[in-house]
């Protein structure tokens, strides 16, 4: 049995288990080619992924269908190629809510980024996020035709869908509402802190002290 054939296998025995929704993956992240990775996942030369983001809000990634992390809140991850393997995209979209997961994040890159508009009409309805990896990526991600529904965020702003992911999840869970005001609320207190350091040091201190 080939590589390929084995992992839709195992989606589909996945999805066959009766499992207890607390300890299958809450958030798919799917991406094209490990290519995406450093913008979907994020990266220390880079801006923040969607990796950070949902490990940041208290989520772990979720490895082993029979072995769930202890977390209450878990993501999983798989490399999913429109073109190349697209057996294995119908194979994750038909099980994905049958596994338990509750809203994918989808990013692929190039002109021709059709894994997260096909990922949304495949796993229909259930909500997916698309994250155009590239700028060229953008209009291929986003244009999908009326009845056929996919939220998109910026390109290469995955940090921004899994918050979009974890915002669908909070209005079951309170537990994430309130990870999620947390969150904001820091934000905000680091803009507050910025400010008032660059009014009472000046702009020329402040300059030299952020850059040093």
């Amino acid at each position: 049995m080939s590589d390929l054939q084995a992992l839709v296998d195992q989606l589909h025995e996945e999805a066959d288990r009766d499992s207890d929704p607390a300890e299958t993956p809450d958030v798919g992240i799917i991406i094209g080619s490990d290519s995406d990775l450093d913008v979907m996942a994020g990266s220390e030369d880079g801006r923040p992924g969607a990796y950070d983001a949902l490990t940041e809000l208290g989520f772990e990634e979720q490895t082993d269908f029979e072995d769930p992390p202890e977390s209450r809140f878990t993501f999983e991850t798989f490399v999913v190629s429109a073109h190349r393997t697209p057996e294995l995209l119908y194979a994750y979209g038909e099980t994905a809510e049958d596994r338990g997961v509750e809203v994918i994040v989808a990013g692929a890159g190039g002109k021709s980024a059709d894994l997260p508009n096909m990922t949304a009409s495949i796993a229909y309805p259930l909500p997916v996020v698309g994250v155009p990896v590239q700028e060229k990526s953008v209009d291929s991600v986003i244009g999908m035709p009326q009845g056929a529904p996919i939220v998109a965020v910026d390109a290469g702003k995955s940090f921004n869908a899994a918050l979009s992911a974890v915002q669908v999840l909070a209005r079951q869970h309170h537990e994430l509402r309130e990870r999620l005001v947390d969150y904001h609320e820091d934000l905000k207190a680091d803009v507050a802190r910025t400010s008032r350091d660059l009014h009472e040091r000046g702009t020329a201190e402040f300059r030299e002290r952020r850059d040093g």
